[in-house]
């Protein structure tokens, strides 16, 4: 196992430290599976049998954010001697062994118990593959659990009875989902079968908690599959009845050869990268979540009018819903509304292209409509002319200087008001158009046009 990384060298040394003093201590949780899998952990937990207080007294840099639950964070500061890609602050996530009383909550332990047993620590925690600890110094492998078996398997397990873990934190019935899409595992069918039976509780998790579930669903590069268990268990319903909506909604086959809405936001989630940013992901998954409501059948074709209208607003209503930032919301709504657009690329007059490749971050619409054709018709024509006519056009013909502004209307005698903007944006479709290039000739254009 390589435990040479910055995080990894920077947990063993509060592993060490703790030992120093005579406590227990290891690597714990998801860090362990990811390095017995051979993955880069992203971060780092240690658990011991050192109470919150006692760690805080030989880490004195650290922050209490869950001390009554047994959790103390030991800050990393940036070394400017480190690695470039090593010197972000972070934390290390320390625990106290523990185990907890009832969650009345749904997500918190009513009752909080520290033990020395690290044998008992793990069998309150998630799922077997996540219950895995590991002295960093010999890499003896502590599973209590059955964990190394389940991951040689492929399976994920919940510890112990699963109703009751799914009972403790309702959040574990999307992270199952999560973890079988992102490792391409099972889950195990009690487990299964438990989160089909509680998927109606899901409304316990705040909506915060639930939306980075499923972007993390989205973006780990497995957000088909992730989707495909989603439906299966039941959550789909629960989290996003308007894709749910999207199955057996039938598309004109010339256009959609691929079958229903359903089938083709999965093929289209399925060409979705890893890493892929946010907002991309939720405009894959909702290009076409206003289909449905408009689905109708005249002079035996199916259509469906305005759905890209239909399908901003009630991407905004999720989006809100998801509590998502407006900056995050307006891109993600543009993706929904401007996806149709495409289809008239090659028709557009030079300005109205021009001001096209100007919405924010058009990288993403490109890429969504690269998808979208991909996942139905497999014709990249109008993809391949807009990539290669915004590579072939210098940044400053697509947003160029003005060549004129209000203050040479006003000088020209015209009064400032609404028909500024009328004034402006027609000299700027000229602009764009290549029709003029000159302040002279814009001013020209404007008295040929319009009346002081």
């Amino acid at each position: 196992m390589n435990l040479t990384s910055d995080k990894a060298a920077q947990a063993t040394r509060i592993v060490q430290g703790l030992r120093a003093r005579g406590f227990s201590a290891y690597l714990a949780g998801g860090c362990v599976r990811d390095l017995l899998l051979g993955r880069e952990a992203a971060d780092y937990d240690v658990a011991t049998s050192a109470t919150p207080q006692e760690v805080m007294r030989l880490f004195p840099q650290t922050y209490a954010v869950g001390a009554q639950f047994g959790v103390v964070l030991v800050p990393i500061r940036r070394d400017a001697s480190q690695a470039e890609g090593e010197r972000d602050n972070y934390t290390i996530e320390v625990a106290t062994f523990r185990s907890d009383g009832a969650y009345s909550d749904g997500r918190h332990p009513d009752q909080v118990r520290f033990s020395t047993e690290a044998r008992l620590d793990v069998q309150r925690r998630d799922f077997t593959i996540n219950g895995l600890l590991l002295d960093p110094f010999t890499q003896e492998v502590l599973d209590y659990v059955g964990g190394r078996q389940d991951l040689e398997r492929g399976v994920i397990r919940a510890i112990g009875d699963p109703r009751l873990r799914f009972s403790e934190d309702k959040l574990r019935l999307l992270r199952a989902v999560r973890f079988a899409a992102r490792f391409g595992y099972a889950i195990e069918d009690k487990t299964f079968a438990a989160i089909r039976e509680l998927a109606s509780q899901i409304h316990q998790v705040s909506q915060e908690r639930i939306r980075d579930e499923i972007l993390k669903m989205l973006t780990e590069g497995r957000a088909r599959r992730a989707f495909e268990l989603l439906d299966q268990t039941g959550l789909l319903q629960q989290v996003l009845p308007e894709v749910k909506k999207m199955q057996g909604v039938q598309q004109p086959p010339q256009f959609h050869p691929e079958g229903d809405v359903w089938v083709h936001t999965l093929m289209l989630l399925e060409g979705l990268p890893a890493g892929s940013s946010k907002t991309l992901a939720l405009g894959a998954l909702l290009h076409d979540v206003g289909k449905p409501p408009t689905f109708r059948v005249a002079a035996d074709r199916i259509r469906f009018d305005q759905h890209d209208e239909v399908g901003t607003r009630m991407a905004a209503a999720i989006c809100r819903r998801f509590r998502l930032s407006n900056d995050e919301t307006e891109q993600v709504c543009a993706l929904v509304a401007n996806h149709m657009r495409f289809g008239n690329v090659m028709r557009m007059k030079e300005s109205t292209l021009k001001r096209f490749f100007r919405l924010p971050r058009f990288d993403e619409h490109l890429e969504l409509h690269r998808l979208d054709c991909l996942s139905s018709h497999r014709d990249l024509e109008l993809y391949n002319f807009a990539r290669e006519k915004l590579r072939s056009l210098p940044a400053e013909q697509i947003r160029p200087q003005p060549l004129i502004t209000g203050d040479d209307l006003i000088a020209a005698g015209y009064q400032p008001g609404p028909q500024f903007k009328e004034l402006l944006t027609a000299v700027e479709d000229a602009q764009l158009d290549g029709t003029i290039s000159s302040k002279e000739e814009a001013m020209a254009l404007v008295k040929r046009s319009f009346r002081a």
